[in-house]
């Protein structure tokens, strides 16, 4: 039976009932606030990839994937007495009504320049009356370390401290890139500074992707991407030569790369 569009009851009906001490399900009777956070991120990147292979005939199937998780995390607050979802719809509304002066109050021939402003003195103001008080506070630990890199140096960004232009972001690189060098040269290498050197080496490239206006996370996906298919050809290659790649020398690999890479040019 088709239902109502925009009807939450059925999916939170059967949320309650997976959750019931007594006829429910048993994995879902165990979940808690932590247990599902992982399912969440999955179904999100679930969610980007279907966009990303523009797999749209999809999308309805992962999104409803993603919703249902809101309404598990609805469901847990509204057992302990916390929330439920009509006070998540409730807190959304004020926000985005909160957020959009220039819609909601009447605001009239507003720039796309003074929006992006108001937003950030919007969300400095509710930040302040959380008593978080660093331009750093509120910017979540879990999100993807690139992500976070970008949102950190967009932050830090808006109070001034940033390079005006890339030679300097580009110069830091090459800095980083010495020092990892140097890490790994010494007679005796310790490992916990290579990890640091290299950490500062990946927040100074995700900076100049940042002044580039390249998205890190989705650049580096293409790239995986696009390794894989190459790799996939070189796999190819290979399996015609009838010999096993640990019988095939580098050089003979190399080979095959490049005329994957010549072949893709070629179309």
């Amino acid at each position: 039976m088709t239902q109502q569009i925009g009807n939450m009851q059925p999916l939170l009906t059967i949320m309650q009932k997976l959750r019931d001490p007594e006829s429910g399900c048993t994995w879902d009777k165990a979940q808690t606030f932590q247990t599902i956070v992982p399912f969440t991120l999955e179904e999100a990147y679930e969610v980007a990839d279907t966009i990303e292979r523009l797999a749209l005939d999809e999308l309805p199937d992962e999104l409803g994937d993603l919703l249902f998780q809101v309404v598990f995390y609805c469901q847990l607050g509204k057992e302990q007495g916390m929330f439920d979802f009509d006070t998540v719809v409730s807190r959304i509304c004020d926000k985005l009504t909160r957020r959009h002066p220039h819609v909601f109050a009447g605001l009239q021939n507003t720039s796309s320049e003074q929006i992006k402003h108001n937003w950030e003195k919007i969300k400095e103001s509710e930040r302040a009356e959380r008593e978080q008080h660093s331009v750093l506070d509120d910017i979540p630990l879990s999100l993807p370390s690139l992500s976070r890199s970008i949102k950190i140096q967009k932050r830090v960004a808006r109070v001034g401290f940033d390079w005006p232009d890339l030679p300097p972001v580009v110069a830091k690189i090459h800095e980083e890139i010495d020092e990892v060098l140097f890490e790994v040269e010494q007679e005796k290498v310790v490992q916990s500074k290579v990890e640091d050197e290299m950490g500062d080496l990946l927040f100074a490239v995700a900076n100049l992707a940042r002044h580039l206006g390249v998205e890190p996370e989705k650049a580096l996906r293409q790239a995986n991407q696009k390794f894989e298919r190459r790799f996939r050809g070189v796999e190819e290659y290979v399996e015609q030569d009838g010999r096993a790649f640990d019988k095939h020398t580098l050089a003979e690999l190399d080979n095959y790369w490049d005329r994957v890479k010549q072949s893709e040019k070629s179309k």
